[in-house]
């Protein structure tokens, strides 16, 4: 007798199944940022709206990472494969956020079923995501608000304090808001959203950003609010010479060309800069786009701004994989990396110019202790504390040095900010 045909597996859910893949990217042994995986296109074969599904799914499992392993460890013997393990994650993160058992365990059920050499657990998958399916949005709600992995959570602890740390996870936890910055004179009334005392527009729920009023028209451009004040600290003006090093994306350079300042938007990476060009374009304004090393460039400009390249941990709230795919072992090569790029663009900058130098940082390491340093070093260096008295900035934030410093849990109850440290520098006459 012919041997009854296998029960057939029901389809692919591609956007569960490449939230699967995103999330064994950035957890597997080698750590890929998100950006890093998106970059290379591995969602340009969805449809755009599967793309957006696939990449919310993933980061809201990291977020809930704690979360989701709490609910879930209870139910397992041992830890299964990372690919099944995610795969769990995933289902226990829909699951206890209200998603329908039976359509979220099936297409689980059939990702892991397809895997060539996990599908074997396809039953274990099963019978732990119905278990989860019961009691686990109940166990849920009781659950602490996830914490930082210790090997952040230690110094940043012991730099702001305990209280403080857990206000910013609580505001990690909750995600960004989308903050826009505008063309000056440009109508953003059909947006809607808040205006925040520093000056940019921030919408709670924004949707597909490309399709939001305005923007086909390049009347405005993406950029946290915190991201927002580094270029207002430099305040360039019409006609003066300034370079914009480590630009891209792009928002600072548009900034200051707006300002009608002739701009060198420098950056290393030109598939970044592509980017920078189109928002140019986008928006109508102008600047001189070079790649390059920034420790390499030569010139003398009027003004400097150096967003130096960092652990990137002030940005963990829009971005919930970075403590997940690093360990902190290339922190110490980024700072020095840093203090070499300060000390090369001060050279850069013309008798009576200043640089500001910013980082997206919560290291003091990567911010007030490279300027303390700064200030010791070059003898024609003043911290400007007159360029901090910007509308929106409460002076609290203003640190000993002479510098500011932004965390995320500043303006939490209006969503918080992009954890951020900038000074402006002058240079002597």
């Amino acid at each position: 007798m012919p041997k009854p045909a296998k029960p057939a597996l029901p389809p692919l859910d591609d956007a569960r199944r490449s939230a699967v893949y995103l999330l064994d990217q950035v957890l597997g042994e080698e750590g890929r940022l998100m950006a890093e995986v998106l970059g290379a296109g591995t969602l340009d074969k969805l449809a755009p709206e599967e793309r957006a599904r696939a990449q919310r799914l993933a980061l809201e499992a990291l977020r809930n990472l704690e979360r989701c392993d709490r609910v879930l460890q209870k139910h397992l013997r041992k830890a299964p494969p990372l690919h099944v393990m995610n795969a769990l994650r995933l289902g226990a993160l829909e699951l206890c956020q209200g998603g329908a058992a039976h359509g979220v365990v099936n297409a689980l059920v059939a990702i892991v079923a397809r895997h060539k050499r996990h599908g074997q657990l396809k039953g274990m998958v099963n019978a732990v995501l119905r278990k989860v399916a019961e009691k686990g949005p109940e166990e849920w709600a009781k659950l602490r608000t996830p914490r930082l992995p210790k090997w952040l959570r230690k110094p940043l602890a012991q730099a702001w304090g305990s209280e403080e740390m857990l206000a910013i996870e609580a505001v990690h936890y909750a995600g960004a808001p989308l903050d826009i910055s505008a063309k000056p004179g440009a109508d953003l009334a059909a947006l809607g959203g808040e205006v925040l005392p520093t000056g940019s527009l921030r919408l709670a729920d924004a949707g597909q950003v490309t399709a939001l009023p305005g923007y086909d028209a390049g009347d405005w451009w993406v950029q946290d609010a915190a991201a927002a004040l580094p270029a207002k600290l430099l305040n360039p003006q019409a006609g003066e010479t300034v370079l914009d090093l480590c630009s891209a994306p792009g928002g600072k350079t548009l900034q200051m060309a707006a300002a009608g300042a002739k701009v060198t938007a420098l950056d290393i990476s030109e598939k970044r800069l592509a980017r920078l060009q189109a928002n140019l374009h986008r928006t109508g304004l102008t600047a001189a786009v070079v790649a390059g090393d920034a420790l390499e460039h030569e010139g003398t400009y009027d003004a400097v701004l150096l967003d130096a390249p960092c652990t990137a941990t002030g940005t963990i709230r829009r971005h919930p994989d970075l403590p997940h795919a690093k360990d902190g072992s290339d922190f110490g090569a980024l700072i020095e990396l840093q203090a070499q790029m300060l000390a090369h663009a001060w050279g850069l900058v013309k008798p009576g110019g200043r640089l500001v130098f910013c980082t997206c940082s919560l290291l003091p390491d990567e911010g007030e202790c490279q300027v303390e340093e700064a200030l010791e070093m070059f003898e024609d260096m003043e911290a400007d504390r007159s360029a901090l008295e910007l509308p929106g900035v409460d002076p609290a934030w203003i640190t000993e040095e002479g510098g500011l410093r932004l965390r995320p849990d500043h303006w939490a109850e209006k969503g918080g900010m992009d954890g951020f440290y900038m000074a402006c520098l002058r240079k002597s006459a």
